[in-house]
């Protein structure tokens, strides 16, 4: 079943094909649109003075349908967090921004077991992680891969979700 939010600036369409993990619609739109806020240098002005707008499509989905889709898209026959692609059309400097996530529910719920947070504290990582490298981002070397993730917890924190990625990292410095 799929959901549209919109409002001026970002419309938002989810699809649940993973049903592990209960987030409402309203949360991931709130998460969709505060990180495409972050970043005003890329919410560009047009002719008319309207706001960058941004349509999102968001699938949360198992092991099966992730692998699925790396392998039809990336060649990749193996599960991750999430897949995200730019479907924006660069040609027109004012255009519509067109972001496609998928996130891996599956992998969300078994990871925030492991790391010791809330299943929905992981999925609103993955879809951060899928937003950031749409916005930019880059992951591809430790250094960007640290600012990447430093980013992805500012904005959790700002969300209320507490630091996510680096939470293990964190509890360390704090003992030493």
């Amino acid at each position: 079943m799929a959901s549209v939010k919109s409002d001026k600036t970002v419309v938002i369409r989810v699809a649940r094909n993973f049903k592990g993990i209960n987030i409402p619609s309203a949360k991931i739109k709130k998460i969709a649109k505060t990180v495409c806020d972050r970043f005003p240098e890329t919410e560009e002005k047009d002719t008319s003075n309207e706001t960058r707008r941004y349509e999102i499509s968001i699938a949360i989905v198992d092991n099966v349908r992730f692998r699925e889709l790396n392998r039809r898209y990336l060649n990749r026959n193996s599960i991750s967090d999430c897949l995200s692609f730019d479907l924006s059309d660069d040609n027109e400097p004012n255009s519509l921004k067109l972001y496609e996530i998928i996130v891996n529910g599956e992998l969300a719920a078994k990871q925030a077991g492991l790391r010791g947070h809330s299943g929905e504290a992981e999925l609103a990582l993955y879809i951060t992680h899928g937003l950031l490298h749409n916005l930019g981002f880059d992951d591809s070397s430790a250094h960007r891969a640290r600012k990447m993730h430093e980013m992805e917890d500012e904005i959790l924190q700002q969300l209320g979700y507490g630091i996510v990625y680096n939470k293990n990292l964190n509890a360390q410095e704090h003992k030493a």
